[in-house]
């Protein structure tokens, strides 16, 4: 007999740790979804910078993730606490932990999104060695910060902690918090103390058109960002089979299936709302808009996408549209310029997907994602009757969020600045990065001007500072 429960018990670790590896190649492969998401958003003479940014994002923040990152998030060692986890090296406790190399490797994939989302707020002006510098900072020890916060069983803020904050704990499923918020006000301040692209608005601060070289580019990143957000969300699960209390082994298959349709269908209700409200204030269909849109209905339903009904996540995506087109109309009028608009999307999505779950969540799903299968009471959304347990909860992860990584990556930056490592020169970003730090162009012939010209107006430029 106990031969016959190893066996079962093996076949479900060798499921589980395939649904979860899976998962984790669908989340890297959002690192090409950015990559040509942000290549297509910027113009051509710095197509080639912004790629290599994505490439240094996953290959920095990987190695990063490997010596500090996990251990913040989810050491075990006698040294943990609610706040900062473990300060030691990651791997060690592996072996002896409940965690394994897949849960690594699963992790890994969502810290290095982290550091891909900053980087397009401050795509087209930045040094490279600052890239280098923020995106280690930000995966090792920023970034796995908040994940122990919010899930790991000893973090203050999680939903699986023996004290409960509010009686709730916050829930941030697969990371609108975690994640996207994380990137989203790290880019705000990287943005913020860089300034502004040169032109990016005229002598009398009206802002100036600086569209994206290839839309093509834009939608198979959007569309390789969609693929991978179905490892991102129902991924989060970490198990396909749940060994419930006194039963044999479950499924999750029920949840897992509903998550991946709210999932979807906030992201398509925010791209379609945006389509016709964008075509209503600039007077003609925008594709790159819609993408954006869709984008920002993915990182709302990112929070609640397992506890909430389908229905609400088309709610969900409607008000993201709305938070994503007002911050874009705030962002001009205070001169505020981010490339991919990662800061709006990231950040005030992921801030509207972290209320948005204090207001609609279902009972049922959040105790079948939280309690495996035990009649217990939780707190759930408001708007159903949940109290105010998890909304309060809510609202203390967006502000602790803020709060942390303003006082982390603020100072980072403008160091940086003070050290002249973060903006490049006047000439260079004339010219292109491309040109000036990487050799040549992309493309061979140039999208938006002749090649030879813009290398005129470098050594023009130069011979005028020298």
């Amino acid at each position: 007999m106990d031969m016959e429960v190893s066996w079962e018990q093996s076949v479900a670790d060798s499921i589980n740790t395939i649904y979860l590896l899976f998962s984790a190649y669908l989340v890297f492969i959002m690192q090409l979804g950015f990559a040509m998401l942000c290549a297509g958003s910027v113009r051509a003479k710095n197509a080639m910078n912004i790629m290599l940014t994505n490439v240094v994002d996953a290959v920095v923040g990987s190695i990063s993730y490997y010596l500090f990152g996990f251990a913040f998030a989810f050491g075990l060692s006698s040294n943990s606490n609610p706040f900062i986890g473990t300060a030691f090296f990651a791997l060690k406790d592996i072996p002896n932990s409940t965690y394994d190399y897949t849960f690594f490797l699963y992790q890994c994939a969502f810290a290095i999104a982290v550091a891909g989302i900053t980087s397009g707020s401050i795509a087209e002006r930045t040094q490279f060695s600052a890239y280098l510098v923020f995106s280690f900072f930000l995966t090792g020890f920023v970034y796995p910060i908040v994940a122990h916060w919010v899930w790991s069983s000893t973090g203050w803020l999680s939903p699986t902690s023996t004290h409960l904050l509010f009686g709730s704990g916050a829930i941030d499923f697969a990371g609108s918090g975690v994640v996207h918020l994380v990137g989203g006000i790290a880019g705000l301040w990287g943005s913020f103390i860089e300034g502004p692209r040169i032109g990016r608005f005229d002598a009398f601060g009206n802002p100036v058109p600086m569209r994206g070289h290839n839309a093509t580019l834009v939608v198979l990143g959007t569309f390789l960002l969609w693929f991978g957000w179905f490892g991102f969300n129902p991924g989060s699960f970490l198990k396909i089979l749940v060994p419930y209390p006194n039963t044999t082994n479950q499924g999750n298959w029920t949840a897992i299936g509903r998550t991946a349709v709210t999932t979807t269908l906030a992201g398509s209700s925010s791209g379609i709302v945006t389509l016709f409200s964008r075509r209503l204030l600039i007077g003609h269909w925008d594709p790159l808009d819609v993408c954006n849109g869709m984008l920002g209905g993915f990182v709302a339903i990112t929070s609640g996408c397992a506890v909430v009904e389908p229905w609400a996540a088309i709610v969900c995506g409607f008000g993201s549209a709305w938070v994503l087109i007002g911050l874009n109309i705030v962002a001009l009028k205070l001169k505020f310029d981010d490339p991919l608009e990662a800061t709006q999307l990231h950040g005030g999505c992921g801030a509207w997907g972290l209320i948005f779950t204090g207001l609609f969540a279902k009972e049922e799903f959040v105790i079948q994602a939280y309690n495996s299968g035990e009649s217990v009471v939780r707190p759930y959304g408001v708007f159903l009757g949940g109290g105010w347990g998890l909304i309060g909860s809510q609202v203390v992860e967006v502000l602790a969020i803020v709060f942390w990584v303003s006082i982390t990556m603020g100072p980072l930056f403008f160091l940086l600045h003070k050290l002249r490592l973060l903006r490049i020169s006047v000439d260079e970003e004339i010219a292109g990065l491309d040109i000036s730090s990487h050799g040549g162009y992309a493309y061979v012939a140039h999208p938006e001007e002749n090649q030879t010209q813009f290398y005129a107006d470098y050594v023009r430029l130069q011979a005028q500072n020298q």
